[in-house]
């Protein structure tokens, strides 16, 4: 990625102020309200390192999770939760049988590595689930909970198709990625996409994400990676159906399901009304039942 021009005009370290704007010289865009921003991960970058998980608990003061081994390769994290809202897959990729190949391509590796945040969903099944409003979108078209509000009813937990809101066991709350909703307000760069020292994950306006993204597919289906696809933008082969555009989305080069993440995710508020009717009809065939039950005594 290239340098941001205005950092040209920032050589000097100055720590007795914040620098305006800081997120031109990080990010080389400028965090406006009223514009749509977002996360483009790029798996075939990531290196596993997690730094993005440490950036995150330490802007976010989030406790640890899972403190020991959990026997799952390199990943001591397990899962997004309340307290991890950066979670880095450690998927290997098994040869025939199941068994781990002998040999590799060139420049290849065994291993498919990708950084799972919220994916600030366009149309959100989480806060369409919320009662009380405390889901909200903000200025910047993400998706924020605010525990002041939330009353702990945990309706947004099985709305969300990828498993990413969770209750706190220390507060009873909703918690997830706030795609570093104070940092935008300061104009910063969200603190994952500052600290990713690839730049796997990338922050900046979706448009222009989205079109970066495509190049980058063009690029890596000219040097031969014609498995690489995006999932979570518009048009595109992981195209996420009602739920609209992620507003983090990801470019993979396996199946969504290697990644955790559902080929074919759908809204809760879809279900509503076929459940509806069904249980509508059942309760209509109960009393039809027991009409002519009691019919037939008489």
């Amino acid at each position: 990625m290239d340098m941001p021009a205005r950092a040209a005009e920032e050589s000097a370290s100055r720590l007795d102020r914040m620098i305006p704007n800081e997120s031109e010289l990080t990010a080389g865009v400028r965090v406006e309200p009223g514009k749509s921003y977002g996360f483009f991960t790029d798996t075939t970058l990531c290196i596993g390192c997690k730094a993005c998980e440490v950036a995150c608990k330490e802007w976010n003061n989030l406790p640890a999770d899972n403190i020991g081994l959990t026997g799952q390769s390199y990943d001591n994290t397990g899962a997004l939760s309340a307290n991890t809202w950066r979670h880095v897959n450690f998927i290997e990729k098994a040869g025939t049988c199941g068994l781990r190949e002998n040999t590799q391509s060139p420049f290849q590796s065994g291993w498919l590595m990708m950084s799972d945040v919220c994916k600030h969903c366009h149309n959100a099944p989480c806060l369409e689930a919320c009662p009380t409003g405390a889901l909200f979108r903000t200025e910047f078209d993400t998706v924020v909970v605010q525990q002041d509000i939330c009353n702990g009813c945990g309706y947004c937990v099985p709305a969300c198709p990828f498993g990413v809101v969770d209750l706190s066991e220390l507060d009873g709350k909703a918690h997830k990625c706030t795609l570093c909703y104070d940092r935008l307000k300061g104009g910063l760069e969200p603190a994952c996409a500052k600290s990713c020292p690839t730049d796997s994950i990338q922050f900046g306006e979706l448009e222009d994400l989205q079109g970066r993204a495509e190049k980058r597919v063009a690029q890596l289906h000219e040097l031969g990676a014609s498995n690489a696809y995006l999932y979570g933008a518009p048009g595109s082969p992981g195209a996420t159906g009602d739920l609209g555009h992620l507003n983090a989305f990801f470019l993979l080069t396996d199946r969504p399901e290697t990644y955790n993440l559902p080929a074919a995710p759908t809204r809760a508020a879809n279900r509503v009304a076929p459940s509806l009717g069904t249980g509508l009809a059942a309760v209509a065939g109960l009393a039809l039942a027991a009409f002519a039950l009691l019919s037939g005594r008489d």
